[in-house]
């Protein structure tokens, strides 16, 4: 099968190849599933680089989520060959067959296709963790998006839309804010640069936001801190802006607000049962149709170099699709 590898870690790529690779053996316990397709998230190139938390020894086959078939499982479980599946592990997913714990699959939701199902998992799941079980969202409230051209700030944005919550939806490019405004329908857009909480303040009349989903960090967390209303709350899901910004105590004090970190992935590790409550409301809702991921282009895995210089470009407005065998 093919499979993208790392063989060693690099910031241009170049320890990046597909390679052929032997189908993986089965474990008990474990799926063989194929993979149709495999979405592309910012920890992936992250760990590219050795710059992202977990960090694999190489060589490893990059990829975080995937959607497809299950070929084999042990006789007992509920996930039968020819399930159709989505999930995925920290790693392995941009590979023509994936071999992963059956508790990381699910039945994907619907008549989701594959690509869809492959975008929706670790971006959605971070929004609801994030803006539901942490932030406490409710409809009415203001929330201020970062990100929102990239796959975990859009599906935050399209999420909060869908629950009744007011959206600010915030860019870094100018030239991408008509293409947002098509993409998840925001209250309102904005280009966060430089000074920003005034635009706030006019767009909510004065409110400030509920809540901030900042996954940028840098220049926008610093002014971000100005955009929470009282009692409001600043979710910190990474920093795509390269800075890891610091904070005055007496910031969040004064202003009465919290700052809280969002890594959605431990969260399900460390309280399961909550997990199980996130995946099965983010599940139950893109079954009814109420989600719209929004893939910006699906490739053929051959084109990885393509997709992975796309996000390092911010070229991208949603997500890009991987499909393997193509």
């Amino acid at each position: 099968m093919q499979a993208l590898v790392v063989d060693h870690l690099s910031p241009d790529l170049s320890g990046c190849a597909l390679e052929d690779l032997p189908v993986p053996a089965r474990q008990p316990g474990e799926v063989l599933v194929r993979i149709h397709a495999a979405s592309l998230n910012f920890p992936d190139l992250l760990m590219t680089r050795g710059l992202y938390q977990f960090k694999p020894e190489p060589p490893f086959t990059l990829g975080l989520e995937f959607a497809g078939e299950v070929i084999e499982a042990d006789p007992d479980s509920r996930l039968r060959p020819g399930t159709r599946v989505m999930g995925g592990n920290k790693t392995g997913a941009f590979a023509e067959y994936a071999c992963v714990d059956a508790r990381a699959v699910r039945p994907t939701p619907g008549d989701l296709d594959y690509a869809t199902a492959a975008a929706l998992g670790a971006a959605y799941g971070t929004a609801y963790t994030g803006l539901v079980e942490i932030g406490g969202m409710k409809a009415g409230d203001w929330v201020l998006v970062h990100g929102a051209t990239g796959g975990v700030g859009l599906a935050a944005a399209d999420l909060a839309r869908t629950l009744g919550a007011r959206v600010i939806a915030a860019t870094g490019s100018p030239a991408k804010a008509e293409a947002l405004r098509a993409a998840c329908n925001p209250d309102a857009v904005i280009v966060a640069e430089g000074r920003f909480r005034e635009q706030v303040a006019e767009i909510t009349g004065g409110h400030l936001c509920d809540l901030v989903y900042d996954p940028v960090g840098g220049d926008v967390f610093d002014e971000s801190t100005r955009c929470v209303a009282f009692g409001g709350k600043l979710l910190v899901i990474g920093f795509a802006g390269g800075r890891i910004p610091e904070i005055s105590v007496n910031i969040p004090l004064i202003k009465g607000f919290s700052i809280v970190g969002v890594r959605a992935g431990e969260y399900a590790r460390r309280f399961p049962e909550r997990g199980h409550v996130v995946r099965d409301a983010v599940d139950a809702l893109a079954a009814s149709g109420k989600l719209h991921p929004h893939i910006d282009r699906t490739l053929p895995l051959s084109r990885w170099r393509e997709a992975l210089d796309a996000m390092a470009g911010r070229d991208i407005v949603g997500k890009i699709v991987l499909e393997p065998g193509r």
